[in-house]
């Protein structure tokens, strides 16, 4: 079993930043994709970012290109999503989520391909 915990949301006005944390437990970690997906009320739970298990690769959902930046500790078993110039339609519940084969070299957007999931964190964009 592999445990997720996401921390470090918050409510933000409009242009501000927040850094959100994703720190595992349980088994391997380091050798696994991770992404950060975002669900806002009455939507469906969408992809935002992915960062491959050395950490040389991600990839990031057009709406937040440019804003946003993941990054990774492997020593430390966490990712972290940087999130700047925030927006009040970033408004929703964050999640982090491994994706279920290890060292892959591709990013998949679907969470139907990703097997382990944290509770979410709630990011709040006030206008």
């Amino acid at each position: 079993q592999v445990q997720l915990v996401e921390s470090g949301g918050g409510l933000v006005q409009a242009g501000g930043s927040l850094r959100l944390s994703c720190s595992a437990s349980g088994r391997t970690f380091s050798g696994y994709t991770v992404a950060w997906f975002r669900q806002a009320p009455g939507k469906e739970r969408e992809f935002v970012a992915a960062i491959n298990w050395s950490g040389d690769s991600t990839s990031y959902a057009d709406s937040v290109k440019g804003r946003f930046a993941i990054s990774r500790d492997n020593a430390k078993s966490t990712v972290s999503l940087q999130m700047n110039s925030l927006k009040s339609e970033d408004t929703a519940d964050y999640y982090c989520a491994r994706y279920r084969v290890s060292f892959s070299r591709s990013f998949f957007t679907s969470t139907r391909q990703y097997d382990y999931w944290g509770r979410g964190t709630q990011v709040t964009v006030s206008s």
